[in-house]
């Protein structure tokens, strides 16, 4: 199944039903329709039709009444089985949280996603506890990547950890996926999918109701089909307007960090992103290509495990000592690494990390934003990562490199597609300090509007 091309977004199926042209009804039934196709069969954990058709029916009667519809009219949106959503257990992708008490409340990112019209279509499958940039889970199958089938029968992997919320969007089964991105987990999916992967400044959506990892790290946003939908995602998810900044083309400035970001591409992601700054330059932006020392600092700052580590370790050490049997081994190694973190090292790690934010903010001053491949390689096959933790770590290493730096700075990321139509996706990563974030979803409308159409 391939992605939906430019033009099938969110934004201009919300103006077709506005029109009259068709009905969320009969959207949401083509989205329910691909839920059920085999390439969704790991995808879902749990489904929300009936909740999902009232909304849909909801925004029918506003928009023949003459009403305009809220931001999300009525369509799938799907939900990542970390988020609280009322009447329905969170169970975090866990067998260790099978037993789990339906929710009581819908948390503030869901009841904002509701109270916008969208059409919760259910929660999707994910990386356990979210501690991975592959997307495998051994309790409920791994969803395979939907862009790679029509290139490579292969079953190949769906990045991680909103493995399913990617999938959904990639299918048709939603038109964006409510995730988190700890990590790169929200732009890796997007990457390895060709799909538009928003990581907002944490600290403009509320956390509380959702399954952490790290709560230093994590933040609440979506995978979408558009830059323009990601606004949209985005504005309904922290509840504010994105102030619009067009500019003329050659007044953007980005700035390719050549330390650490380029290093051991595969050659259809050099490719991809070579044509791609290619393409900026062409249409008359500046990029300026050059080191940035302080990201080889991070290998040794995480090196203990970082903040992952030791908040799971605190979240996770009674469960563990209880159900411990019942947790993807290869997620339970990585939290327990957090036990050997004491007190005085995190405060350290705090401290290190606001010192090597000035240092960054400092060297990229100037400058709109960063340019990165997303992930320096192309989706692998599941099989070979299931079988062997050596290459599994490795391939979890190298997806999580370049998208994590933006997570340790406190930044804005978006991962935009930059392949070729018929090619292998590749993303590119455009990034910035915090609170950057109007700024940076200017520059990928504009890096989206000359990369090539997919």
């Amino acid at each position: 199944m391939s992605i939906a091309p430019r033009g099938t977004d969110l934004s201009a199926a919300q103006d077709r039903v506005q029109r009259g042209e068709t009905t969320a009804t009969a959207l949401l039934a083509a989205s329910l329709a691909a839920a059920d196709a085999p390439a969704n069969a790991h995808v879902y954990l749990r489904r929300f039709d009936a909740g999902a058709r009232a909304a849909a029916a909801a925004a029918d009667l506003q928009a023949a009444a003459g009403q305009p519809l809220p931001p999300l009219g009525g369509l799938a949106v799907s939900v990542k089985d970390l988020f609280d959503v009322a009447g329905a257990p969170t169970t975090a992708g866990s067998a260790a949280m099978a037993d789990a008490p339906a929710a009581a409340a819908d948390c503030p990112a869901v009841a904002r996603l509701r109270a916008a019209g969208a059409a919760l279509t259910g929660h999707t499958n994910l990386s356990e506890f979210a501690f991975s940039g592959v997307g495998l889970n051994p309790h409920h199958r791994t969803p395979a990547n939907a862009a790679t089938a029509a290139l490579d029968p292969t079953p190949r992997v769906p990045g991680g950890s909103t493995s399913g919320g990617a999938v959904s969007v990639a299918t048709g089964a939603a038109w964006a996926a409510l995730g988190s991105d700890t990590g790169g987990s929200i732009r890796i999916p997007a990457a390895l999918h060709g799909l538009v992967g928003f990581k907002s400044t944490q600290r403009l959506v509320p956390l509380d109701g959702a399954v952490p990892l790290s709560t230093t790290l994590d933040t609440a946003c979506a995978i979408t089909r558009s830059v323009r939908d990601a606004v949209r995602l985005h504005e309904v998810l922290a509840s504010r307007r994105v102030l619009q900044m067009p500019r003329e083309p050659s007044a953007w400035r980005f700035l390719v960090p050549t330390t650490l970001m380029l290093d051991a591409l595969e050659p259809a992601v050099a490719a991809a992103f070579d044509g791609a700054l290619r393409a900026l330059r062409d249409a008359g932006a500046c990029i300026v290509e050059r080191p940035l020392p302080a990201l080889a600092e991070l290998a040794t700052l995480n090196a203990t495990g970082g903040f992952a580590a030791a908040e799971s370790w605190a979240w996770h050490r009674q469960r563990l000592g209880t159900r411990g049997n019942q947790y993807d081994p290869r997620v339970a190694l990585r939290i327990r690494r957090g036990e050997a973190i004491g007190a005085a090292d995190y405060i350290d790690l705090l401290a290190a990390r606001r010192r090597w934010i000035a240092k960054v903010e400092a060297e990229v001053q100037g400058f709109d934003a960063l340019l990165a491949p997303t992930v320096p390689l192309l989706p692998p096959p599941i099989a070979p990562l299931l079988a062997d933790d050596a290459a599994f770590f490795s391939v979890n290493a190298l997806l999580l490199r370049n998208p994590s730096v933006v997570n340790f700075m406190d930044g804005c990321a978006l991962s935009l597609p930059c392949h070729a139509a018929g090619d292998w996706p590749v993303g590119l990563m455009l990034f910035a300090p915090a609170m950057a974030d109007d700024r940076l979803l200017a520059a990928a409308a504009f890096a989206e509007s000359v990369l090539p159409a997919r």
